[in-house]
């Protein structure tokens, strides 16, 4: 029988977030990143979504590790719920496991993890898997694309990543080791599509560092500064411009307080340490020699930008003259919180400076042509597009067409779909169980579509309650029927059609009754159904209805 690798994604396909690929040879599973996602408009309630890993779960016995390409929660989110399920070795660069143990700390899961901290150009072993790390630039630290080798081939996961010929701190992308790659064999490519529709390149990094400085260079005022917690390079660019003209730094928000500790203490950030000073004494220090760094770049309603904004912080309130710099793109979909923040600092008499007037922000993942190096350098047989929605994937395969790969060894897929390579080929074979799992607070089995469907409901037509006393002698109705309504139609505005309700609703009750229909569930399962058709046929909305049936 020929050797099979089996690619499985249960994530990151056909959508931006929760990425997570499966790796399976030799009776062997690797499993590459375990993020999150955001959940969409339509799932209310729901504080983050993760890839359902009931595949993973069935086959635990064959897992031999869990890789993390680096510390972005859209690659690492998902740990706290997969590890109470399934509790393998973790592996990751530095950084990145410092924000993992943060993660697990709280879940109180880190005591019994197994976490091994690699770093770029090593390599490990896991099963039948050889896995070496390949250092890359993104907009975090220590991110790192993988060379995963079996006796089949090797395949390059390039997880998240774009060229950065300026990095600010550390190396730029190792695009020799890729090269290197592709002169021995690649078998295939799982390259990121995120930024496929973009053309030319990334910008570095060190461009905005050159647009903060110039904002601070004449501000005579106050300055806050908000971007992605994660985003270390761009933090350290900020302490620079504040030391450079002598100004404090605060730092507000639970997440940014939480990087920094990591990342200083891991040497990922340096200054000296009377440039920071606490949050308590900000009326202490003059305006003008101020800096406050924060978060919020989203218009997270609980973020302390946002705070600030709507005077709901306990220590900082913007005001006239304060220079706000939002130094972070709105995630698609987070555009109308973002704005309805920026325009409430305008009312507040704060100089706002944002991505839209100056180059504040630049992206962490490869443009078209640094795409295009990506597949030229490692020459793969397969290539399969990852990391973006259908319009970036489809996007990608164009650009495999044009860079040499033949058509028939790009593979479009989706998660749950097992992409399958022998020494004959390689072909689309099958599908896993995958999907979405919705978390909800503390709830850590998730929310299942009948909850959603129902919150939907009642986010769009309401509650009525119908509430009937009957005999427990005779079984006839001693009291109501009580119409109770929320979020539907107020009562006492409306009592004509609320007397209607109720007298249907007791004609409803007595035909139940003389029909020696006795069995409460029936009674309340034909009410819902009856009154339902009545309602919408009177008001054209369909509520959710509740009977309520009580004995005397």
């Amino acid at each position: 029988m020929p050797e099979k690798l089996k690619i499985i994604p249960l994530g990151g396909l056909g959508e931006i977030g929760k990425n997570m690929t499966v790796y399976e040879f030799g009776g062997d599973i690797l499993v590459v990143d375990c993020g999150i996602a955001f959940p969409d408009a339509d799932m209310l309630g729901v504080d983050l979504v993760i890839p359902d890993i009931s595949y993973l779960v069935k086959h635990r016995n064959r897992i031999r590790a869990i890789v993390i390409t680096h510390g972005h929660e859209d690659h690492i989110g998902a740990l706290p719920y997969v590890l109470r399920e399934i509790n393998v070795p973790i592996f990751a660069t530095r950084l990145t496991a410092g924000l993992i143990k943060v993660k697990l700390d709280e879940a109180g899961l880190l005591q019994n993890a197994k976490l091994f901290e690699v770093e770029a150009g090593m390599t490990f072993s896991a099963g039948q898997f050889k896995v070496e790390l390949i250092n890359v630039n993104h907009s975090i630290a220590d991110a790192v694309s993988l060379a995963i080798k079996t006796s089949l081939g090797t395949v390059v996961h390039t997880g998240d990543f774009k060229v950065d010929m300026t990095p600010v701190q550390g190396k730029m992308i190792d695009l020799v080791r890729f090269g290197e790659l592709g002169n021995e064999g690649v078998l295939a490519l799982l390259s990121d599509s995120t930024n496929v529709e973009r053309p030319g390149y990334a910008m570095s990094e060190k461009k905005v560092g050159e647009t903060l400085d110039s904002l601070f260079k004449n501000c005579k005022d106050r300055i806050i500064v908000t971007t992605f917690a994660s985003n270390v390079h761009r933090i350290q660019q900020i302490i620079n411009s504040s030391i450079k003209y002598n100004r404090k730094v605060v730092i507000s928000g639970r997440s940014m307080e939480n990087i920094l500790h990591i990342s200083r203490t891991l040497g990922y950030l340096t200054f000296p340490e009377d440039a920071l000073e606490d949050v308590s004494k900000i009326k202490s220090i003059p305006r003008h020699k101020l800096t406050i760094i924060t978060t919020g770049s989203q218009g997270e309603p609980m973020s302390a930008l946002y705070r600030m904004a709507f005077s709901q912080h306990k220590f900082i309130e913007i005001s006239q003259g304060d220079r706000v710099i939002l130094s972070a793109s709105p995630i698609p979909g987070n555009e109308k919180p973002v704005y309805r923040m920026i325009n409430e600092l305008f009312k507040r008499g704060a100089e706002v400076m944002y991505e839209k007037l100056a180059d504040l922000h630049v992206s962490g993942h490869a443009c078209q042509e640094e795409l295009k190096m990506m597949l030229a350098l490692t020459k793969p047989k397969y290539f399969m597009p990852v990391h973006g929605e259908y319009r970036h994937l489809k996007a990608h395969a164009s650009l495999g067409r044009t860079m040499g790969v033949e058509p028939k060894n790009i593979f479009l897929s989706e998660i749950g779909r097992v992409l399958e390579i022998t020494q004959n080929g390689a072909k689309l074979a099958g599908n896993v169980q995958c999907g979405k799992v919705l978390i909800d607070g503390s709830n850590k089995d998730g929310v299942g579509t009948a909850v959603l469907r129902d919150r939907k409901v009642l986010s769009q037509d309401g509650l009525l309650v119908v509430v009937v006393t009957l005999s427990a002698q005779d079984g006839s109705i001693v009291a109501g029927p009580d119409i109770i309504s929320r979020g539907f139609i107020y009562v006492k505005e409306n009592e004509p059609l609320m007397d209607e309700v109720r007298k249907f609703s007791l004609d409803v009750f007595q035909k139940c009754l003389e029909g020696n229909i006795t069995d409460w569930s029936t009674i309340k399962s034909t009410l819902r159904s009856k009154l339902s058709d009545f309602l919408y046929k009177k008001t054209r909305r369909s509520p959710m209805i509740l009977p309520v049936i009580m004995e005397n």
